[in-house]
């Protein structure tokens, strides 16, 4: 599974893909952050964030997207603004018919360290760690965007397949009224019709 993970924040989106399953080696496609100018206005620096993802997206085709699910904090302006930049995520994903899973930090944490109150840089050595990388990825939203891809491939993969196997349900299920619905149509039919006098 190739999952794309989304780090929100409106001056430094930190995105990150990663290549693997539960059980096996996980590898690092690419690693980066998008950037807008906190001077900008806030309609531009979304348009920036959008391209930026969709850039990615075009680039490295994920099979899933894993984003930070949004929490309360004692900053409103902060948390306005990585919410903003969530939708956008959220928005680009859904657009391709892309998979989305939001996170919590703590989930992310728990995940990657073993410890849901893991602090950044306990989280960048464990990245680096289990990427096999020479050094953790700078800045630090860009090695979270990394652990929510891991995060997303070790516990979302399941979610996936059970996501997956519940729709094929419903599909069958929908086809097939529409093989059951002639017959009937037709008894229907016998029943209003008149009945021909016998000769």
């Amino acid at each position: 599974m190739r999952v794309l993970g989304v780090d929100p924040g409106l001056t430094r989106c930190g995105v990150g893909v990663v290549d693997g399953s539960p059980g096996r080696r996980l590898a690092m496609v690419g690693v980066g952050v998008v950037r807008t100018s906190a001077d900008a206005p806030i309609g531009e620096r979304l348009v920036l964030i959008e391209r930026g993802l969709e850039a990615w997206l075009d680039e490295h085709r994920p099979q899933a997207v894993a984003v930070e699910r949004v929490f309360a904090q004692h900053n409103v302006r902060t948390v306005m603004g990585t919410a903003q930049a969530s939708a956008v995520a959220i928005l680009c994903a859904a657009r391709r018919g892309l998979p989305v899973h939001l996170h919590t930090p703590s989930e992310v944490k728990a995940a990657v360290t073993g410890n849901g109150r893991a602090d950044k840089a306990q989280v960048g050595a464990m990245v680096t760690r289990l990427l096999r990388l020479d050094a953790p990825p700078r800045p630090a939203d860009a090695a979270d965007a990394l652990a929510l891809a891991i995060c997303h491939i070790w516990r979302g993969g399941g979610t996936d397949r059970l996501e997956q196997a519940v729709a094929a349900a419903r599909a069958a299920r929908t086809a097939q009224p529409a093989r059951t619905v002639q017959p009937a149509a037709r008894s229907a039919e016998k029943a209003v019709r008149p009945q021909e006098p016998a000769p």
